[in-house]
C-alpha cells in the first residue's frame, strides 16, 4: 500500500472544499442580513459588494490559521499519525453537522464547531495516549491540551453574545433618539455627522485593526502605532465632510452608503476571521505532511512540535479559498433559507412567525413586560412621552399592489447592525480571537431590534422563542461538535486509513441524502401556491389563486385518506405514522393560512368586503376538511398503535366501497379546479346524497353488527368514528364546491347584466 497520509491529504482538500461550501451556506446570514432585510441596495449590488470583501478577507486570514494549528492542543506532544487522525475527524465532523443546519435553515457557528470538534478529538486521542502510558492519568489531559488558550476562545465566544446583544440595543437605542423613524426630515447634518462616525468606525476597525497578524501589516505599522487618535480624528473630520457633500450637492443618501461599506466590510471580517474555520485544518494538515515527510522517521515517532512555530500562509490557497465562498454565495440555495431565518426573527413589521412560543419565552416576555411597567412608574412622564414620539412610526401609504414589499427594517437599523458587529469582529481578528460571526452578528440583530422596538405584544414571545430556538442550536453545536469528533477521532485511531475511508463514504452517503432531502422540500415549498394577499384585490382574482391551492388540497386528501384505509386494513403502523405526519403538514399550512387571513383583508381595497368573505369562508371550510382527516388518521394510528383488534373483514370491506366512491368525486374535483372549469361543479354535487347514503348504509350495518355478532368495543369506536368524520368530511368538501358554484354564477351573472 501506498503513503496513506497522502490519501488523507487529498481527503482533506475535498472536504475542505465541501466543507467551504456548507460554512459560507451557514455564515453567509451574518453580512447579507442587513443589506438584504433594508433593501437600501438591490440583490445583485449587495452580492458583488459582498463578493470582493469575502475575496479581501481571505487574503488578510492568514493570522488566525495559528488557532487550527496550536490554538486548542499542544501540537508537540502528539505524532505525525496522531494528528492527521485528529484533522481527519474535525473535518468529517464539521461538514455533517453545518450540513444539518443549513437544510433546517438555522444559523450555527462555524467557530464554535471548529473549536470544539478540535477540542473533542484532541481529548480523544489524548486520552488513548494516556491509557497506553504507564504512570499517566486522567489529570494529565492538560499536558495535551491547550487550556489557557482554549478557554480563552470559549469564554471570549461566550462574551461575544452578551456584549454584542448590548451593545447592539445601546447603539440602536441612541440611533433612533437621534433620527426617530422619519429619517426624510432630520437635517442633513445629522446624517454626515452619523455617516462620518460610521464609515471612520468602519475604516479604521476594519482596514487597520483587521491588518494585524497579516504579511501587510508590517509594510504600514510605522504609519499606524501610535497615532490611533490623529487617525480616527482625521478620518471623522475627512468623512463628514464628504458626506455632507454627497447629501447637499446630488442629494445622496448617506445611510445606503455605510450599508453598501459596512457589508463590504463584514464580508471582509467574516472572511479573514472565519476562513481559519474551514482550511485552517487542511492546511495545518498540509504543515505537517510537508515537516514529516522527508524526515526518515516513522508517523507514530516524528512529534509535531513545529506547529507550535509561526508558518507564513500560502496567499495563492487563501485566493483559492476565497474563490470557492464567493462562487457558493452566489449560487447556495440552503444560504438563501438560512438567511429568511435571520431577516424573519429582526424584521420589524407583523406577519408569519416561523418558531412557536415555548414557556420560557411567555416566561421571559411577562418578565421584561414587569420591568417595562417599573420603568414607567420611575422615569417621568414627559421623559416617556418624549422618547416614545422618536420611536413613532410614519404612516407609509402606497398602491396595495406594493403592500408587502416594505423593507423588513429601516436603514437606520440596518447601518447599525453592520457598524456595530464589524467593530466586534475586528477587535477580535486583531486581538487572533476567533469570535463566532455567527453569534456576534446574530445577537446584534436582536439587540437592535429589541431596543427598536419591533418586538410588540404581537411577537415578543415568538420572536424570544426563536432566539431561544437558535442560541439553543449553539450550545448543541458545541455537545455534539465535540461528542461526534472525539468519536470520529477514536475510531480512526482504530481502523486507520480504512476507517477513513468508511466514514468518508458515510459522509457522501449522508451528504447526498442531505441534498436530496433539501430538493424536495424545496420543490414542495415552491408547489404551496399561497394566496398573494397583495394581488388578489377582486373575488375572481381570488377564485382563480385559491383554485390551484384548492386542487392541490383535495389531491392530498383523497391520497391521504386512501392511505389510512388500505393501512389500517393491513395494520400496518409504520406507513400509518407516516402518513399522521403529511396530515400535520397539511394542517400547518391550513392554519398559516388563516394565521394570514389578518394581512389578507388589510391589504384589500374597501370596495373588495366580498372578496374577503369568499377568503375567510374558503379558510374555513379547508380548516374542517383538515380537521376531519386528522381526526380519521390520528385515530387509526392509536387504534393499531395501542394494539387493538384488527377491524373485521366486513367493516374493511364497507370503508373500501366509501373510499372508490370518494376518489372518485375527489378526482372528478381536482380536475374541475386544475382547469377552471366550474360549469361542471353541478355533475359534482349531483353525487353527494348517493355518498352520503353509503356512508349511512355502513352505520347501520355496524349497529346491527353490534347486537348480534361484534364483540369488541374498540373497534365499534374506531369504526364509528371514522365514518362520522368521514361524513363530516364530505359535508366540508361539498360546501366548498357549493361555494365556489355560488360565486362561479355570480360573476357569470355580473357579466350578463353588463
Amino acid at each position: 500500500m501506498g503513503d496513506p497520509y497522502i490519501l488523507m491529504l487529498v481527503a482533506l482538500t475535498v472536504l475542505a472544499i465541501i466543507d467551504l461550501v456548507v460554512g459560507v451556506s451557514n455564515d453567509a446570514v451574518n453580512f447579507l442580513n442587513s443589506a438584504i432585510g433594508s433593501k437600501a441596495i438591490s440583490i445583485k449590488k449587495i452580492m458583488i459588494i459582498a463578493s470582493v470583501g469575502v475575496a479581501v478577507g481571505a487574503i488578510t486570514s492568514s493570522g488566525m490559521m495559528e488557532v487550527a494549528r496550536k490554538g486548542i492542543f499542544v501540537p508537540k506532544e502528539f505524532y505525525f499519525n496522531e494528528i492527521m487522525y485528529i484533522f481527519m475527524a474535525v473535518m468529517i465532523t464539521d461538514i455533517l453537522l453545518l450540513d444539518v443546519f443549513n437544510s433546517l435553515g438555522m444559523p450555527t457557528s462555524t467557530t464554535v464547531s471548529i473549536v470544539f470538534e478540535l477540542l473533542g478529538a484532541a481529548v480523544a486521542i489524548s486520552l488513548i495516549k494516556i491509557s497506553a502510558t504507564d504512570g499517566e492519568t486522567i489529570n494529565d489531559i492538560w499536558k495535551y491540551i491547550n487550556s489557557e488558550k482554549a478557554m480563552q476562545i470559549i469564554f471570549g465566544i461566550l462574551l461575544s453574545v452578551v456584549v454584542a446583544f448590548s451593545i447592539g440595543a445601546i447603539v440602536q437605542y441612541i440611533s433612533r433618539l437621534i433620527y426617530s423613524f422619519d429619517i426624510a426630515k432630520r437635517p442633513a447634518y445629522i446624517s454626515a455627522l452619523f455617516g462620518g462616525f460610521a464609515i471612520t468606525a468602519i475604516t479604521y476597525f476594519i482596514f487597520i485593526k483587521g491588518l494585524k497578524g497579516t504579511p501587510f501589516y508590517k509594510d504600514v505599522q510605522h504609519l499606524i502605532e501610535g497615532r490611533t487618535v490623529q487617525i480616527m480624528g482625521i478620518s471623522f473630520i475627512f468623512w463628514t465632510i464628504i458626506s455632507q457633500f454627497l447629501i447637499k450637492v446630488f442629494n445622496f443618501n448617506i445611510l445606503k452608503l455605510i450599508i453598501g461599506i459596512g457589508t463590504f466590510s463584514l464580508a471582509m471580517a467574516f472572511s479573514g476571521n472565519d476562513l481559519v474555520n474551514f482550511i485552517g485544518v487542511p492546511i495545518a494538515a498540509l504543515n505537517s505532511y510537508q515537516a514529516w515527510h522527508g524526515s526518515g522517521i516513522p508517523a507514530d515517532e516524528f512529534a509535531m512540535g513545529i506547529l507550535g512555530k509561526k508558518v507564513p500562509a500560502n496567499t495563492l490557497l487563501l485566493l483559492l479559498a476565497g474563490g470557492i465562498m464567493v462562487v457558493t454565495l452566489w449560487f447556495s440555495k440552503k444560504a438563501k433559507t438560512v438567511i429568511e431565518t435571520g431577516i424573519n426573527l429582526s424584521r420589524q413589521g407583523e406577519g408569519h412567525e416561523k418558531f412557536q412560543p415555548n414557556p420560557l419565552s411567555r416566561v421571559v416576555v411577562r418578565a421584561a413586560m414587569g420591568i417595562n411597567y417599573g420603568f414607567q412608574y420611575l422615569v417621568p412622564k414627559n421623559i416617556i412621552d418624549y422618547v416614545d414620539s422618536r420611536f413613532q412610526k410614519p404612516v407609509v401609504k402606497l398602491p396595495k399592489s406594493k403592500s408587502y414589499e416594505m423593507p423588513a427594517f429601516d436603514m437606520v437599523r440596518a447601518s447599525v447592525n453592520l457598524i456595530v458587529a464589524g467593530i466586534l469582529i475586528s477587535i477580535g481578528t486583531s486581538l487572533k480571537l476567533p469570535l463566532s460571526t455567527t453569534y456576534v452578528t446574530f445577537m446584534v440583530a436582536m439587540g437592535t431590534s429589541l431596543a427598536d422596538r419591533a418586538w410588540g405584544r404581537e411577537s415578543a414571545v415568538y420572536r424570544v422563542a426563536g432566539v431561544l430556538n437558535v442560541v439553543g442550536g449553539w450550545f448543541l453545536t458545541a455537545f455534539v461538535a465535540f461528542t461526534a469528533a472525539a468519536t470520529a477521532a477514536y475510531l480512526i485511531s482504530l481502523g486507520g486509513i480504512l476507517m477513513v475511508a468508511i466514514l468518508l463514504m458515510v459522509v457522501i452517503g449522508l451528504m447526498l441524502r442531505s441534498s436530496i432531502k433539501f430538493s424536495k422540500k424545496s420543490k414542495e415549498i415552491k408547489k404551496q401556491r399561497y394566496i398573494e394577499r397583495a394581488e388578489l384585490i377582486t373575488i375572481n382574482g381570488v377564485i382563480e389563486e385559491t383554485s390551484d391551492h384548492i386542487s392541490q388540497v383535495i389531491r392530498r386528501v383523497n391520497k391521504l385518506y386512501s392511505n389510512v384505509v388500505n393501512d389500517l386494513s393491513r395494520h400496518d403502523l409504520d406507513k400509518l405514522k407516516k402518513n399522521d405526519k403529511q396530515i400535520s403538514k397539511l394542517n400547518d399550512e391550513v392554519n398559516d393560512l388563516k394565521d394570514e387571513a389578518f394581512y389578507f383583508i388589510k391589504s384589500l381595497d374597501d370596495s373588495s368586503v366580498e372578496a374577503s368573505r369568499f377568503y375567510l369562508l374558503v379558510l374555513g371550510y379547508l380548516q374542517d376538511i383538515s380537521q376531519s382527516i386528522s381526526y380519521i388518521s390520528k385515530a387509526s394510528f392509536k387504534h393499531v398503535n395501542n394494539n387493538h383488534k384488527n377491524l373485521k373483514k366486513s367493516q374493511i370491506k364497507d370503508l373500501k366501497v366509501i373510499d372508490v366512491e370518494l376518489i372518485d368525486i375527489l378526482d372528478d374535483i381536482e380536475r374541475i379546479f386544475e382547469s377552471r372549469d366550474f360549469d361542471n361543479l353541478n355533475s359534482v354535487l349531483s353525487k353527494k346524497q348517493h355518498l352520503f347514503s353509503h356512508v349511512s348504509t355502513s352505520i347501520e350495518k355496524q349497529i346491527n353488527r353490534i347486537r348480534t355478532e361484534e364483540s369488541s368495543a374498540k373497534n365499534t369506536t374506531l369504526y364509528f368514528g371514522n365514518l362520522l368524520e368521514t361524513k363530516d368530511l364530505i359535508n366540508a368538501i361539498m360546501n366548498l364546491v357549493e361555494l365556489y358554484q355560488e360565486f362561479h354564477l355570480n360573476l357569470k351573472k355580473a357579466k350578463i347584466d353588463l
